[in-house]
């Protein structure tokens, strides 16, 4: 696949480790995350001042709520972050020397959050499933480092990226059962590629994915197969979401954690990339 792209900075910063990039179809705003910081911010690319929120905790990921503010894993567990800026742990679910990492909400309103130990020790990460009514239960567990996930358009398939693994998984949606069924492994990278971080699915149903120290973004085919690579301008990209009033613009966050005091180029901004010729699915916020 011959791609003719422009990659841009759309909002600058200085992120340690951003991530969680969230396109608000209904606001026209980005929302995305600088974990280490607890940081929480809103954008409009077209005027890129960000309007920022902290949290005294890691956050992993932060959703629009419908009723107003956002929902946001974090090291306990889920936040609730009021319209007003206020918060309150509603759900502290997580022992110590665990976090929340990657989330986002399924089409029922429903927050999918992966934990994992701060070590990413193997065996210590679980998958989470958090309700519009702020009820919450594991539904996979013996995994590392969940990081990115999506479904398919269809909603019939889950995709769930384990980044100490370094592999792409994908399940079974059934209509009877809350835990996805039938795992399988869609692709695994090896080091050279970089790790697999975050990841969006488009709406030709294949999934972007942000290869972490290896500074690029593939795009997956359903069925794991590698159909395009596009090299990006820092070596720590870590996830991304499609974008702007067609859902044409894929943005990305990246990292700044680790690359010394030096220059470091775009990384901690958020890019933007255009002409990639496919469009993404609109986001869901979350119920409650």
């Amino acid at each position: 696949m011959k791609l003719s792209i422009d990659i841009t900075v759309a909002i600058s910063g200085e992120a340690r480790v951003g991530e969680g990039p969230f396109w608000d179809s209904e606001t026209g705003q980005l929302t995305w995350v600088d974990i280490l910081d607890g940081r929480v911010h809103t954008a409009d690319p077209a005027v890129p001042r960000p309007h920022t929120l902290t949290l005294p905790t890691f956050v992993g990921a932060a959703v629009p709520k419908a009723s107003g503010g956002y929902v946001a894993a974090t090291t306990e567990g889920f936040t609730d972050v009021r319209a007003d800026g206020t918060w309150t742990t509603r759900l502290a679910v997580l022992p110590p020397g665990r976090r929340m990492n990657d989330a986002k909400c399924d089409s029922q309103g429903r927050l999918w959050a992966g934990s994992c130990a701060m070590d990413f020790a193997t065996g210590r990460g679980a998958l989470h499933v958090l309700a519009p009514d702020w009820a919450t239960e594991p539904v996979l567990d013996g995994l590392a480092q969940p990081n990115g996930l999506g479904w398919s358009p269809d909603g019939r398939t889950f995709y769930l990226i384990d980044t100490v693994a370094h592999e792409v998984n994908a399940f079974d949606v059934l209509p009877d059962r809350l835990a996805p069924a039938r795992r399988r492994t869609l692709a695994r990278f090896p080091e050279a590629a970089g790790v697999p971080d975050g990841m969006t699915v488009d709406a030709d149903g294949c999934l972007w994915i942000a290869m972490w120290r290896g500074g690029r973004l593939f795009r997956l085919s359903p069925d794991g197969g590698v159909l395009a690579e596009v090299p990006l301008p820092v070596d720590q990209p870590t996830s991304c979401a499609f974008g702007g009033p067609d859902l044409d613009v894929l943005y990305v966050t990246t990292a700044r954690e680790g690359l010394g005091p030096g220059p470091v180029g775009p990384a901690g901004s958020v890019l933007a990339v255009r002409g990639l010729g496919v469009r993404g699915l609109p986001a869901h916020r979350f119920g409650g």
